[in-house]
């Protein structure tokens, strides 16, 4: 019996034709990856109508000398959205442009009208006062402790100072490292006046402004609402605003 053995050339090609399958196949799924990778990505004209609309939303309510970035994030790969010929970015109600968030798309002109979120980070890079050096908790705050820097004020939670005479003579409830922001919440709450103090309530309106003694009825935290109770028995709910003072709610 005879045995045909393929030439040695048409080996080589074989070889050669299953690599070049091999390579092809790899290649394509890479591109398929790639292409997964991007499906959540705006076109350049929607990303610059995003940009803008971030921007007006985060101008609203920061300084006037703040500097201002917007990193767009990508929509979820999952979504199959179907083709829309104007698409519209917006601010979603009640949502602030601030360090995490979102901008609201929607489908004007489709087949299929869609709404839904692409996520934004809003930087807010404005002058603020910083530790000087690493302070640890407790450390009382004076001006030699305190420096200015330019910082992203959204980059967390808790308003920033840029008067250090608010900021001198109050606590800190937690360490700073060297070059961190001082926040709201960096800080212990001051207690204004004890319970049983006199206190002046003041009541402020259109056109108006009343004044009168009371006795605390409790504690006056920095911020926190107190019970008063004036002369004549009657009490009252304000907030402690200063020392041994209290702004009534209306």
């Amino acid at each position: 019996m005879f045995q045909i053995r393929p030439h040695p050339l048409q080996s080589a090609r074989r070889l050669a034709g299953l690599a070049c399958l091999v390579v092809c196949l790899a290649l394509a799924g890479f591109a398929r990856a790639a292409q997964a990778q991007d499906e959540g990505a705006l076109n350049a004209e929607l990303a610059v109508q995003v940009q803008k609309v971030a921007q007006a939303g985060a101008r609203a309510g920061t300084p006037a000398q703040a500097r201002v970035e917007v990193q767009i994030g990508k929509l979820d790969p999952r979504l199959k959205l179907a083709p829309c010929k104007q698409v519209q970015p917006y601010l979603p109600p009640g949502l602030q442009m601030w360090g995490r968030s979102r901008i609201g798309l929607r489908c004007l002109d489709g087949p299929v009208r869609w709404n839904v979120s692409l996520p934004v980070t809003v930087k807010v890079y404005a002058r603020a006062l910083v530790a000087a050096d690493a302070l640890p908790a407790g450390a009382m705050l004076t001006q030699a402790l305190l420096s200015t820097a330019e910082i992203d004020i959204a980059a967390e939670a808790g308003a920033v100072f840029s008067d250090a005479d608010g900021l001198v003579g109050r606590t800190l409830s937690r360490p700073l490292a060297a070059g961190e922001a001082v926040r709201s919440h960096s800080l212990k709450v001051r207690q204004w006046f004890a319970a049983g103090e006199t206190v002046m309530v003041r009541a402020v309106g259109s056109g108006y402004s009343v004044a009168r003694e009371g006795q605390a009825l409790t504690a006056g935290l920095e911020g926190q609402n107190v019970k008063v109770r004036f002369e004549n028995g009657r009490i009252i709910s304000g907030r402690a605003v200063g020392d041994r003072h209290v702004e009534m709610l209306l």
